[in-house]
């Protein structure tokens, strides 16, 4: 999953044809592409559920994952100083625990709700580093909307939305751990080493579940084909998709992904939601929204030589 932090960094750094019509086209289609294989490879996994349970596809997905970042980041393990080692490891336990508590709340509350919910996690992330008005605005609204999701019905599933506030908070910690692990560690080893950790970490959690819960081969296929839809395309079509389109561009469109989320847990696994939850979505698209835009504006108006000293 690429994140907001890494944007700032990658689409600046690799311009690509990003000038060019045709180039930002290719790199709406990517970043279109990469949603939407990242919400169906979640609603794949949830077909494996009811045979292996999200541990168990959690579990696949790791070591899927662990070995599409290590072939990608092709990590010097022996070389790391325990400098570097520390937020590495922070990340892999941040890895480990996200997965596991979004897919459990997509087990509880669904696709949609669930995706949601965690989006605060970067959002929050965002509107922390501000001390405008606007910004606060944002994050009122989006407090707002998440409140709404979370409203007391007798059918509301309490822990389904704190396991995804949980995966929230995960991808917040994910975005600050990334910043540290991206300044420590050369260019993508820092992210391959702690996926191959939480990959080893879940070894003996896979084997000790298997054993007393058997899996069939049909519901390994689903988790394994999650892995590589939610795990190696996206990475790779982010990265391709940040060769032609500007960062904040790039940021600006991850607010598609609650959206797609609701479609594909509607159309793929026929999770209908109310209008109320639709517009609780609508909410807090549209403050991460109109955030982006405001950091934007703000960035076009910031001479160049302050712009590269600020942090990112």
């Amino acid at each position: 999953m690429t994140t907001q932090a890494q944007v700032s960094r990658l689409g600046d750094a690799v311009p690509g044809d990003a000038g060019t019509s045709s180039g930002r086209l290719v790199g709406m289609a990517m970043m279109f592409g990469s949603g939407l294989s990242n919400q169906v490879g979640a609603a794949v996994a949830a077909e494996a559920f009811p045979v292996i349970g999200p541990v168990g596809v959690v579990a696949v997905r790791q070591w899927v994952a662990a070995v599409v970042l290590a072939a990608a980041g092709r990590p010097r393990l022996r070389s790391f100083t325990w400098a570097q080692w520390k937020p590495v490891l922070a990340l892999a336990a941040v890895f480990a625990t996200m997965n596991l508590s979004l897919y459990t709340a997509i087990d509880r509350i669904g696709l949609g709700l669930a995706v949601t919910l965690e989006f605060l996690g970067p959002l929050s992330v965002a509107l922390a580093a501000s001390r405008r008005r606007v910004d606060l605005g944002c994050g009122l609204m989006a407090g707002a909307a998440a409140v709404v999701l979370a409203r007391p019905q007798p059918s509301t599933d309490y822990l389904g939305i704190g396991l995804g506030l949980l995966a929230a908070v995960c991808w917040a910690a994910y975005i600050l751990l990334n910043r540290t692990v991206g300044a420590r560690v050369q260019g993508a080893q820092g992210s391959a080493a702690a996926a191959i950790v939480s990959g080893l970490l879940y070894i003996p959690v896979g084997v000790v579940f298997f054993i007393h819960r058997a899996p069939t081969a049909t519901a390994l296929a689903h988790a394994a084909v999650a892995g590589v839809l939610s795990s190696a395309v996206p990475f790779l079509a982010d990265l391709l998709a940040l060769r032609r389109v500007p960062a904040r561009f790039f940021g600006l469109f991850m607010s598609v992904n609650p959206v797609l989320a609701a479609l594909v847990g509607l159309v793929i696994l026929g999770q209908a939601l109310g209008w109320v939850e639709w517009a609780a979505i609508a909410g807090i698209v549209a403050a991460n929204t109109v955030s982006v835009l405001a950091a934007a504006r703000r960035t076009k108006s910031i001479p160049e030589a302050a712009r590269d000293d600020s942090p990112t």
